[in-house]
């Protein structure tokens, strides 16, 4: 056989990785689609999403009221088709409430929809960010970026996480370019500082260490206009939220991670054990840093960072795992294998079927996402360093 019939035989044969990656984000995307689809006929739909809490915090702060209230926001909750027990708030800090605004000069059912097509176009912007970072490699992350579930989570729970994923592919992109806008844009990720403890302690020691001082200035300025936004909108915001945080019980709330999975196992009523993880992940974030700060690349050694982040978080739902995507994505650009492209199909299928049987998204069995994630990006790095020569990012167009 010639050549050129061996290698016309070898790019049509069948790539399995290939197939079941194209089959589960697939099923994934129609699912969610057909979701949002009903979204505008199923008030209950709109009402019983996370999306309520921003809506009626929107309304609160468009009416010039109080957006902590229990009794005014239960009544919009529920009046918006939450059928649950309790009241809920936007856990964000008071200088994230302007996100909210928008969302409160509609009803509930007109902008539900909306919304979560704004979230998912926020994946689309951030998978093409991260694409371009990549070089622009011939193989489908976007697919894998829009069907990455904790991504979809955020769309159909209208969930916010995703601007922290903006965040971080913004300060990916432009760090070295642009770095104030870089610095700005990672405002987005002090929404929900929690889910990214070690990464942040390292990005500070980054700054100081390369001096990289613009993007810490971005990211005073950001943070100190959306400050200055808080106190025209609600000037008790911080006030409101110091007393709801004191009073909401939300320490001893049951959360799926690995930190308060140690703290119930050890003592339900000691808070502090939650926070053991995260600073054991701090410690070996920045003996990391010392020793790669020479060769130290964000989308390489920070992906790793944000990935322990939130393997130690204490407090870190599924959704907001959406962080992770920079760093799968950086792994599906390296890899040669097949079987680790198969496996990645394989997680992405369990957590999709995983609602099946555990309804709701507190349940112990989504723990072991944030540490699958980890371990797949450390199993493509490896599969890199120990591959062939061929060019990185062609798994997706071998034969």
């Amino acid at each position: 056989m010639g050549q050129t019939e061996t290698r016309a035989a070898t790019r049509h044969k069948p790539n399995y990785a290939e197939v079941a990656v194209a089959v589960v984000c697939g099923l994934a995307l129609t699912f969610t689609a057909l979701f949002l689809g009903v979204i505008p006929l199923e008030r209950n739909l709109s009402g019983g999403r996370d999306f309520v809490v921003y809506w009626a915090t929107g309304q609160q702060l468009v009416h010039h009221a109080d957006p902590y209230d229990t009794a005014a926001m239960d009544r919009l909750e529920h009046g918006a088709g939450y059928v649950g027990k309790g009241t809920f708030y936007m856990r964000n800090p008071p200088w994230g409430l302007a996100l909210a605004l928008p969302l409160g000069f509609f009803p509930a059912q007109w902008i539900s929809l909306p919304w979560s097509l704004m979230v998912f176009g926020l994946a689309a912007l951030c998978a093409h960010l991260i694409w371009q970072i990549l070089g622009r490699p011939p193989t489908p992350l976007p697919l894998l970026a829009y069907a990455f579930p904790p991504v979809l989570m955020c769309v159909i729970m209208g969930q916010t996480s995703l601007f922290l994923l903006l965040g971080l592919a913004l300060f990916l992109r432009f760090h070295r370019t642009q770095p104030f806008w870089a610095g700005a844009g990672l405002w987005f990720c002090t929404l929900k500082p929690h889910v990214l403890l070690p990464f942040g302690v390292v990005l500070l020691v980054w700054m100081v260490a390369t001096r990289s001082y613009k993007v810490l200035l971005g990211a005073l300025a950001a943070l100190a206009v959306s400050c200055g936004a808080t106190e025209i909108l609600d000037p008790a915001a911080w006030a409101q939220y110091a007393h709801w945080s004191r009073t909401s019980g939300i320490s001893g709330e049951f959360i799926p991670c690995l930190s308060v999975a140690l703290r119930n196992w050890i003592d339900p009523r000691a808070a502090w054990i939650a926070f053991v993880p995260c600073a054991i992940g701090t410690v070996f974030a920045l003996e990391y840093f010392r020793r790669h700060r020479r060769e130290w690349d964000w989308m390489e050694h920070g992906n790793l960072l944000v990935l322990v982040s939130l393997m130690v978080a204490p407090y870190c739902w599924v959704y907001d795992q959406s962080l992770a995507l920079a760093g799968v994505l950086y792994g599906v650009s390296r890899t040669r294998s097949r079987p680790l492209l198969a496996l990645l199909a394989a997680i992405y299928a369990a957590i999709m079927v995983q609602p099946t049987f555990t309804a709701n998204l507190d349940s112990a069995f989504y723990i072991w996402p944030s540490i699958a994630w980890l371990v797949w990006f450390q199993l493509a790095r490896r599969s890199e360093a120990e591959g062939s020569g061929m060019a990185p990012g062609t798994a997706f167009v071998r034969g």
